[in-house]
């Protein structure tokens, strides 16, 4: 492998990580905090270590990646940019230990939301901003970032951007790579900045708008808040409700839109199915929990949309806590974390389009079993889906299964209740956040085993990666020569 180049990217991805850190001390200084010097020097080792790596590997530098070559780049900077991202809660304090401090730095740049913090409005509002901002880093992914400002690629561009974006299609919108980055990440920050102007029309300072807008476009669910959203007005969680569903669908979707082609964006089965889905559940949802009485039509309608629409985007915000609803209404939400948003999007989980291809393949098959003779095939927006892609698809779900079921007996074996392990493991592969259990929308992890803490950010970051760009380097095949 290229192992120089390798490491001048980690050098460009840590000297933009620092960059991003020395905003945080924006905050303490409005705040007058004393975590001045702390952000400050996280920012600095992050800096210098990100500028020993870059210029000590520039001589004669062959600027190709092969397939391994991204494999190993992207699972790696990920691990990197999680042990760096500790640096201002352990130097500030916020956080104690290096565990706690890892779990939660990777639960921010995955965009899971998994939280150890028992108290959030204790936090230092420089750490809290810090919080939200691994969030936006992560969301449309800070390799993608790199290649967008950075362009460094002759030969693998394309693969290090595909294996980083969380269930990305294929497509390109341009012929290069780095135009295509630099057009995702545009209409990312748009839409982070029209969010924040709408939430301060609410009743969100600017410090609070900012934070919800990058934890809502990224679908992370980092709060500043105690009660997360919850703690806002009506007109808040119905404006976050919206952007969370715009977060979860497919970002080359809101490309064509801007560019007017309509038909191409509402004649788009994942999308229309990823809207069914939403409005179904959420009906039934709210039928349940208003037929259990004590809510207005109003406030059962507005908690069930924004817990479906949070959920499936995995985002993560609640408004209320869902476990006390009955048993039939958290259930759905319980599957909703399988199902996941659309590719292409920020949102982590199976992704919509591989449940819709699997159900298009089952009627497929049968038909096959009645008019043997007959040749069918299997399509998506007219687009023929091959043998190839489908068998992809089928491993990527059984790993996916298999992979819970593993890590559900593992957190088990570490002491956990059966309902704890399998909503925690749910709700960190699935990048969700809140789970079932002791870690529901109203609890944190910080009761969890730290064994069992290593065992959640190590599937956060696979889930984020979608299995098997991680999971490839844990095979004898990726060390052959």
């Amino acid at each position: 492998m290229n192992f120089r180049f390798i490491l001048n990217i980690f050098g460009r991805v840590l000297i933009l990580l620092g960059l991003f850190m020395l905003t945080s001390i924006i905050w303490a200084l409005v705040y007058e905090e004393q975590t001045i010097i702390s952000l400050g020097l996280s920012a600095l080792i992050t800096l210098f270590t990100g500028a020993v790596l870059y210029y000590t590997t520039l001589g004669n530098l062959k600027k190709e990646l092969g397939l391994k070559d991204s494999y190993f780049t992207v699972t790696f900077t990920w691990v990197i940019i999680s042990v760096f991202g500790t640096l201002p809660y352990l130097l500030t304090g916020s956080i104690t230990t290096f565990i706690d401090a890892i779990f939660e730095t990777v639960s921010g740049f995955t965009t899971t939301g998994s939280s150890i913090i028992r108290d959030i409005e204790v936090l230092p509002k420089s750490v809290l901003f810090w919080r939200s901002l691994t969030h936006w880093i992560g969301g449309m992914g800070i390799i993608v970032l790199v290649v967008a400002i950075l362009p460094l690629l002759r030969i693998g561009g394309y693969n290090l951007f595909k294996n980083e974006a969380s269930g990305i299609s294929y497509e390109k919108l341009t012929p290069k790579t780095a135009s295509t980055a630099k057009r995702l990440w545009g209409i990312y920050v748009s839409l982070t900045f029209i969010l924040t102007g709408l939430l301060m029309l609410g009743d969100m300072n600017l410090f609070d708008a900012l934070n919800h807008a990058f934890s809502t476009m990224s679908t992370g669910g980092f709060s500043t808040k105690n009660n997360s959203v919850g703690a806002f007005s009506p007109y808040i969680q119905y404006v976050i409700i919206f952007f969370m569903f715009l977060a979860g669908a497919n970002f080359y979707l809101h490309y064509h839109f801007i560019k007017g082609r309509f038909k191409r964006v509402f004649g788009n089965l994942e999308l229309r199915s990823y809207f069914g889905i939403i409005v179904i559940v959420a009906a039934a949802i709210a039928f349940i929990i208003y037929r259990n009485g004590g809510l207005t039509i109003e406030k059962a309608i507005r908690d069930a949309f924004f817990q479906v629409v949070s959920i499936i985007t995995t985002t993560g915000f609640a408004t209320t806590d869902y476990l006390l609803w009955p048993a039939p209404a958290w259930t759905l939400i319980f599957l909703l974390m399988f199902i996941g948003a659309c590719v292409g999007s920020t949102g982590g989980g199976i992704k919509v389009i591989r449940h819709v291809v699997s159900f298009k393949n089952v009627v497929l098959h049968f038909r096959r079993m009645l008019h043997p003779n007959s040749v069918s095939l299997l399509k998506m927006n007219n687009e023929v889906i091959d043998d190839e892609k489908v068998g992809s698809l089928i491993s990527f779900l059984v790993l996916y299964l298999l992979t819970f079921t593993f890590g559900s007996i593992l957190m088990v074996l570490l002491g956990e209740d059966t309902l704890t392990a399998v909503g925690s493991v749910a709700a960190n592969m699935g990048g969700v956040g809140p789970g079932i259990g002791s870690v529901g929308p109203a609890s944190s992890y910080a009761n969890i085993h730290e064994a069992g803490k290593v065992v959640l950010s190590f599937l956060m970051i696979i889930g984020r990666l979608e299995l098997t760009t991680v999971l490839i380097l844990f095979t004898g095949l990726f060390w052959e020569r």
